[in-house]
């Protein structure tokens, strides 16, 4: 006898029968039809849209993606203007989304699509995984929604709605899992409608059957159907292995300003936040004193050093934990190392146009009016009347 048997049976009830998938495609696309929510990309989904969409939509919410999608059509609007920006151009219009090898990796796969296939799309799943940064849930939701393509787009909400319904006990991080599902989707997928039906679920995950908070079971078309509702078990799932605890980083930041212009400087080419510009820093938490012997080993003479508030930004896998020092010095001893110089001085005004700065460093930011990513945004809307820029 199976756990979930030997559970129902000591409540006294029968396990309920296994539930077929295909039992749950026509009320998931009435539902959907009645209630998907109107987003900027399913407006037009083309499949330039529909790939920058998905990109911008890994690790991010909704709200958060439609200003940065709205301004990053504008600014590129087809592949060929994407694999010709400028990188610092790209950063910056990804400014503030984080994740920025996603940046990275469209303008890689961009090149590619110019020189590979002409500068259009591939439409063929197994062609578009070739491309740099799609995996098989990106490849499967361009692949259905822009082509129409029987392909599955399986996802973190996807795995937890499907996990739920049916009380499947797998792993969600195991990526054998994942195919298993991929798979069962693609058996029961409508002819003609793999795009709404991927849309569907996720969909569904996003709005209804949510991760975090008590799920909305009264608003679920499968509300008479899903097993984990009907057993009282929804908590129980999806089944998730723990993740690893995050390393902790301790930094202090320096917000070095002379009269007109704020020090920059670039990160390493790779790794994390790579080719991105920010405040110079020292490992670990420094007293004033260190702070300044520092600075005076490079040949900068402080004026004054006060103490900025502490900051705190999580990573996927690292959290910084940061201190921080307003320093100003004197414009007329400060060193000049030509092509050497450890820092950029950055004239206060191109600072915010120019240099995309992670948004990591939003609250040391905000004491040189530098306003960072969606910062920039909100005002940018505000300033139109509420629409985005």
């Amino acid at each position: 006898m199976s756990t979930k048997e030997k559970n129902a049976g000591a409540r006294g009830v029968s396990a309920p029968p296994p539930l077929p998938l295909g039992d749950l495609v026509e009320p998931l696309l009435l539902w959907y039809d009645r209630a998907h929510r109107s987003l900027p990309w399913r407006e037009e989904p083309t499949p330039y849209r529909v790939w920058i969409s998905e990109i911008m939509l890994q690790q991010t919410r909704v709200e958060a993606v439609k200003p940065y999608y709205d301004r990053f059509l504008r600014a590129l609007p087809d592949i060929r203007h994407l694999a010709e920006a400028p990188e610092e151009e790209l950063l910056k219009l990804w400014e503030g989304l984080g994740y920025y090898n996603r940046a990275r990796n469209l303008k890689k796969a961009a090149i590619m699509i110019e020189e590979t296939y002409g500068g259009q799309m591939p439409d063929e799943y197994e062609e578009l995984l070739k491309l740099p940064g799609i995996g098989s849930y990106t490849a499967g939701a361009i692949a259905s929604i822009a082509f129409g393509q029987p392909a599955a787009a399986v996802d973190g909400n996807v795995l937890r709605i499907i996990a739920r319904a049916t009380m499947d006990d797998g792993d969600i991080m195991d990526q054998k899992v994942r195919r298993r599902v991929e798979k069962d989707l693609l058996a029961v997928m409508p002819q003609g409608r793999a795009g709404d039906f991927n849309q569907a679920l996720m969909e569904l995950g996003a709005t209804v059957c949510i991760p975090n908070g008590a799920p909305k079971c009264a608003e679920c078309p499968w509300h008479d159907r899903c097993r984990a509702r009907i057993e009282g078990r929804i908590s129980e799932y999806p089944k998730k292995s723990p993740k690893k605890p995050r390393v902790i980083e301790e930094k202090t930041i320096l917000v070095i300003q002379d009269e007109n212009r704020t020090a920059l400087r670039r990160r390493p080419s790779r790794g994390l936040l790579a080719g991105m510009y920010e405040f110079p820093s020292l490992p670990g938490h420094r007293p004033e004193e260190e702070v300044l012997s520092y600075l005076n080993t490079l040949g900068y003479r402080a004026i004054h050093i006060r103490r900025l508030e502490d900051a705190r930004h999580i990573f996927t896998h690292r959290e910084w934990d940061m201190i921080g020092y307003a320093v100003r010095v004197d414009e007329l001893d400060r060193p000049e190392f030509e092509g050497n110089a450890p820092f950029l001085f950055a004239e206060n005004g191109e600072t915010e146009e120019k240099y995309p700065i992670p948004s990591a460093f939003s609250k040391y930011a905000q004491y040189i009016r530098l306003r960072l990513g969606t910062e920039r945004l909100k005002e940018g809307e505000q300033n139109n009347g509420g629409k985005s820029l």
